[in-house]
This record gives structure tokens, C-alpha cells and sequence, in this order.
């Protein structure tokens, strides 16, 4: 971890003027406020205070008064920002007013669980694959359905995104995020930047400056970068694969076993097991917007049906081919407009549940699960995931998964928050109604 005098000696190094305080939203919505680096030495004391009742989820008026206290080992440098504006950016834990870390900070309820994980010697380590759309802006900046491009899966040559990606990745890189790979993906206009693994909770800060680094360099070459699960009708939404495995301090996989089925080991098998028989319940974290059921429809390459396979991409749960250190669960249902701190809580708190309570997982489905009808379907057991965010929601009140994992302050004020999202959306009447309905009744 860095200590003060490192950070301030290499502010005065870099001639930095600005830190950005960082943290985010119940909703996943990255949350900033900016201080000059004459103040930073206080703030890596004393902490900055905000006010907690203005950030969706946190706080009432009556207990407003909050603290963030930013994190040493996250502190960068924004490589974008140089000369008199130059910028590095830190990520805050949250405390109330009386000094204790505050039950609503996202990446509290994260880090509670992976120290549960740590004291059975292990570390839960997360790899997402992060889709998004570049639209062309109107007139006035605001956002359009038309793609940048009209490119397809792995296209070079119709790929107007192409440089912009470069240099996001670039810039990640600089910051020491180590991607993997970036592409066009399948849809015009989609693309995909996949960030190589690490523990969770550096896994899930690097997700947050992704989406602010996407956004910002999007902005400077005229286009608008979404992470809406399903902008565009007719096209393939946008996901967040996460790679998913259990590593101890030595670097020894916990999912691999070359005697095992699959070469698989009992923990893997058993982790599965608890993500299938949890899936229904946190799928609400994983897919939290109305629009993330537009993209869990057959047909789009997107899992509907609850299933585990080694080869097959339209299961709920594929196990990439490499063994060894490289062995790894990738889990499909998950989109980039989440929370990413509660997204891989809920996958390790169901993950982890399955270890502790030896839930056996059903027998892989390598066949195309969109072919089958549902006898063949319920002969098989295979169950599908809510069809709405309606139906998530009660499926998440109605267990006790969620709650444990995120406790009572950020369960009860997502399913308060979502319930309004829903119901709202329940109230609309759609332009396919107009024009299906209005005509003939």
C-alpha cells in the first residue's frame, strides 16, 4: 500500500493540480468531487465530507453528513488530463457521521464478503468482458439509436471505432489495467474491451474507471458510448461476461483438479452449483434495468436458460477450455449497467454458498438450448431466468441470499429503487403499441 508521503511526493514529481474522490451510487453510477492537491494531504487524514442525502441509495437529510476516505493503492494518474489540468484520481470508501464505514457503500458490502473468502485461504478473482455501443450524437449532443458503424463481429475494415477503442485502451493500460483484448463485437456500432483478471474489488474499481475513460474519449471524437444492455432493436445486446475463479495467495487455482470430471474440482463444481441454484434470486443485481430483459431474449446470443456447458454460449455458465491456473467460470447473464460491486458480491456470495452447503451442479447441456422445446427443456431441468424486472424482483424478496450478502440498507433501498423503476415502466405505452394495437382496436 502507498503511504502519504509517497502519494504527495509523487504529486509534487508529477506536478499534479487535481485529484478526483471517487465512488459510486447504488445504482452504479460513478460519483465524484474534486479537490485541489493543496488539500490532499488533509484529505488522506481527515477524509472529505459530502453530503450523503443527494446520492441515490445512501441517506436521508436526517443523517446526511458523510465522509470519504480515499484509498491509497487506487490512486492514479489520468493520462488524458495534462499541463494546468492535470489529474489523478483516487477511490473512496464511505463512513457516516459518526466514523464507521456506512452499510450503503457498494464496495463494502464487496470487500465483507471477500474477506470471508480470505479466512478459508482464498481469493476471489474477477475477469469481465465489457460491451458497449458508440452512437452518433444529434444536432444538440444528445444521443441517437444509430450506430457508429456498420460493422460486425471481429470487423476491421467498417469499424469507425477502431481508433477511438485504441486509445481507451491506451489509457487504461497507462493506468496499469492490463486489457486483454478489445474488438468490434457483433452488432454495428458494438464494441468489447476485456480487462484481465484480478481480485474483485480492484476487478470492480477498474470497471467504474472504465466506464468514465469509455465515456469521456467517446465524447472527444463526437460519438456517444452506452452501456444500455439493449439500445437498438433487432440487434444483439450488451453483456458483461465475467470470468470468475478461486486462487490462494500462492497463485494454486481452487477450481482446477486434473483427476476431477471436467478436470474440474469439487469447490468449481460446487460454485456453479450455488450460481445455478441462485440465479433467479440475484439476477436482479446482475441484469438490474428494465431494458437488461430486452437483451435476455433467445436468438441474441444471450443466456435465457439456466444451464452450465464447456462449449456451449447459449448456457447461463461456460467453462472456458484452459486448465491449470487458467481454470475459470465465466458467468453470462451479467450486463455493464450495474452496480460492478455488487454484481461480483452476489456472484461470490453464490458461489460461495454453493462450497459451503456442497450444492452438486445439474450435467452440462452442450446442446443448443434455444432448439429445444420446453418438454425437452423441463426434461432436462433446466430453468429459465426472469423474463422481466418485475419478476426478478420478487424473485430476489422472496430469498434470503441477497439480503445476507448486501445486508438490509442496500437491499431494502434497491428493491425500493428498482420497484419505482418498474413500475413506472409498467405505466408506459410503447410506440409498438401505437402502432400494433391503436389501428385495430
Amino acid at each position: 500500500m502507498a503511504s502519504k508521503s509517497e502519494i504527495m511526493q509523487l504529486v509534487k514529481k508529477e506536478d499534479i493540480k487535481f485529484v478526483q474522490m471517487q465512488f459510486m451510487d447504488i445504482l452504479g453510477t460513478v460519483k465524484n468531487v474534486t479537490i485541489p492537491t493543496t488539500k490532499l494531504g488533509r484529505a488522506l487524514d481527515e477524509g472529505v465530507f459530502f453530503d450523503g442525502s443527494s446520492i441515490l441509495g445512501y441517506a436521508t437529510i436526517e443523517e446526511s453528513d458523510m465522509r470519504l476516505k480515499p484509498d491509497p493503492e487506487t490512486f492514479v494518474v489520468l493520462p488524458w488530463l495534462q499541463d494546468n489540468l492535470k489529474t489523478a484520481r483516487m477511490v473512496c470508501d464511505v463512513y457516516d457521521h459518526e466514523g464507521n464505514r456506512f452499510d450503503g457503500d457498494p464496495r463494502a458490502a464487496l470487500e465483507r464478503l471477500m474477506e470471508k473468502v480470505r479466512k478459508k485461504g482464498w481469493i476471489f478473482n474477477t475477469a469481465p468482458e465489457y460491451e458497449f455501443f458508440f452512437l452518433m450524437p444529434d444536432e444538440r449532443g444528445d444521443p441517437t439509436t444509430k450506430p457508429s458503424d456498420s460493422g460486425g463481429y471481429f470487423d476491421l475494415m467498417r469499424d469507425r471505432g477502431d481508433n477511438v477503442r485504441k486509445e481507451i485502451v491506451t489509457y487504461l493500460n497507462a493506468m496499469g489495467f492490463d486489457v486483454e483484448a478489445s474488438h468490434h463485437e457483433v452488432a454495428p456500432g458494438q464494441h468489447e474491451i476485456d480487462l484481465k483478471y484480478t481480485d474483485a474489488i480492484s476487478s470492480a474499481d477498474r470497471v467504474a474507471m472504465l466506464k468514465y475513460v469509455t465515456k469521456t474519449i467517446a465524447y472527444e471524437h463526437g460519438l456517444y458510448a452506452t452501456f444500455m444492455p439493449k439500445p437498438i432493436f433487432g440487434m444483439n445486446g450488451s453483456g458483461m461476461h465475467t470470468h470468475q475463479s478461486l486462487m490462494t495467495p500462492q497463485g494454486k487455482s481452487a477450481f482446477h483438479d486434473p483427476k476431477g470430471s471436467y478436470k474440474l474440482s469439487k469447490n468449481a463444481l460446487y460454485f456453479m452449483g450455488g450460481l445455478i441454484k441462485y440465479a433467479r434470486e440475484t439476477c436482479v443485481i446482475l441484469a438490474s434495468s428494465v431494458n437488461s430483459y430486452k437483451r435476455l431474449v433467445p436468438g441474441y446470443e444471450a443466456p435465457v436458460y439456466i444451464s452450465w456447458a464447456n462449449r456451449n454460449r447459449s448456457a447461463f455458465i461456460r467453462v472456458p477450455a484452459g486448465r491449470g491456473t487458467s481454470t475459470r467460470i465465466e458467468l453470462r447473464n451479467p450486463d455493464p449497467v450495474g452496480n460492478p460491486y455488487l454484481q461480483f458480491a452476489v456472484m461470490l456470495a453464490a458461489g460461495f454458498k454453493g462450497i459451503e452447503d456442497k450444492i452438486e451442479p445439474p450435467d452440462p447441456v452442450e446442446k443448443d438450448i434455444f432448439r429445444m422445446g420446453p418438454e425437452e427443456r423441463e426434461a432436462l431441468g433446466i430453468g429459465s431466468l426472469p423474463g422481466n424486472l418485475g419478476e426478478a424482483l420478487d424473485c430476489m424478496r422472496r430469498g434470503s441470499l441477497v439480503r445476507e450478502a448486501l445486508g438490509e440498507h442496500l437491499f431494502s433501498h434497491l428493491l425500493y429503487i428498482k420497484g419505482q423503476e418498474w413500475d413506472e415502466f409498467k405505466a408506459q405505452v410503447s410506440d409498438w403499441e401505437i402502432k400494433t394495437l391503436l389501428p385495430a382496436l
